[in-house]
């Protein structure tokens, strides 16, 4: 079976634009903001079954649903500060396969409504952090993100932010306090991100793994994903495995 979220293991290059374009890049995403009503990318997050990856588990979808629409802006905030020991998946996505990452979280960022969308990398990620940076510019340069996408009233612009290595800022609330260049100190909840977020507005926060995910659901259709996994969790799921084992891996 070939990998969902681990391409580049499948096809050489896919972290060059024009290799991911060649292998159904940004297929997903024109398809989302060129053919289909945010709400109706949300509704099909929602029946995927996706759950979040960053450990809590809660449905992806329900999530974005709860976004406040008498609130705006919206923002989208893709957590990749992952400093839990020993893990070390979305690096490899974000080093690898960066550009499904970065497709899914345009679509969410669609899905939501939101004009910017903050990547929160850990301090240490300054070299993932460069990538990041030289792949979105590609995006940008190839007309993937920017003013008016596929012809469309739909503008979008996605930076990178390099918090300062504390562990805390990994928990959601406390990433939003660096971002806006607090102290990382979790906040008092509720109200939660989706209705008091980034700078007080409605944001949407999930990590890399989960908007890797939403790419291919978007491509292939919620039955599809829901074929893998299971009943109370669909799809695929990424496990580190690192300590004391004879092949450290993903």
């Amino acid at each position: 079976m070939a990998n969902v979220l681990l391409r580049h293991r499948d096809i050489a290059d896919i972290n060059k634009i024009d290799v991911y374009k060649k292998n159904g890049g940004f297929d997903a995403l024109k398809k989302a903001v060129s053919k289909m009503q945010p709400n109706e990318v949300t509704d099909m997050v929602k029946n995927s079954g996706l759950r979040g990856r960053g450990g809590a588990g809660f449905p992806t979808g329900m999530k974005w649903s709860f976004i406040d629409t008498k609130n705006w802006p919206h923002y989208v905030v893709a957590n990749a500060d992952e400093s839990e020991p020993g893990t070390f998946k979305d690096r490899e996505i974000m080093e690898s396969n960066p550009f499904q990452f970065l497709e899914g979280l345009a679509i969410a960022s669609y899905a939501v409504g939101a004009n910017a969308a903050y990547i929160y990398l850990r301090g240490e990620f300054w070299q993932v952090a460069a990538t990041l940076d030289e792949k979105i510019a590609d995006m940008e340069k190839a007309g993937y993100l920017g003013e008016n996408l596929f012809g469309t009233e739909y503008s979008l612009k996605i930076y990178t932010h390099l918090g300062a290595g504390a562990y805390i800022c990994g928990e959601e609330t406390a990433l939003l306090e660096s971002l806006e260049g607090k102290r990382g100190q979790p906040r008092v909840r509720p109200p939660f991100p989706p209705s008091f977020g980034l700078y007080g507005k409605p944001t949407i926060i999930n990590n890399v793994e989960t908007f890797t995910n939403v790419t291919p659901i978007l491509a292939n259709g919620a039955e599809w994903y829901k074929s893998m996994g299971t009943a109370d969790s669909a799809g695929v799921k990424i496990f580190s495995l690192s300590g004391r084992v004879r092949k450290p891996a993903l």
